[in-house]
């Protein structure tokens, strides 16, 4: 989707008091800044979040720390049954992360993007 080198996992995000069903770390991970082993619930139903060494880079979201995004992990997981998703930068190797809606867009029509949720709107291919 990004045209990424294998060694640059994805870097999942979840609601803290999800993360212990997904992975070992056992502590808030707020940073992105710690890399985490996974359960057997990760690699059966996201699998695409573990790299090559079985962790993942991740990111525990708790709703006083980011209260919107908290709202749509939540959300995304009473629709799923996984509150996961991928946080990375919005860009594809070789190109600046995106800074303006045109950008978004622009990536969102040449990548592998499904949707992009936009300034309040959601946007799909």
């Amino acid at each position: 989707m990004k045209f990424r080198e294998s060694f640059r996992p994805f870097a999942p995000m979840v609601p803290a008091e999800c993360a212990d069903e997904f992975f070992t770390l056992g502590q808030p991970a707020p940073y992105m800044s710690m890399a985490s082993g996974v359960t057997d619930t990760t690699r059966e139903r996201v699998p695409a979040i573990v790299h090559a060494n079985g962790t993942s880079r991740l990111q525990t979201v708790t709703r006083a720390q980011n209260p919107f995004m908290h709202a749509v992990l939540t959300a995304f997981g009473r629709r799923t049954g996984v509150p996961v998703l991928i946080n990375t930068s919005l860009n594809v190797k070789g190109k600046p992360i995106c800074g303006t809606p045109e950008m978004a867009l622009d990536c969102l029509a040449n990548s592998g993007l499904d949707a992009l949720l936009l300034e309040g709107r959601w946007i799909t291919k």
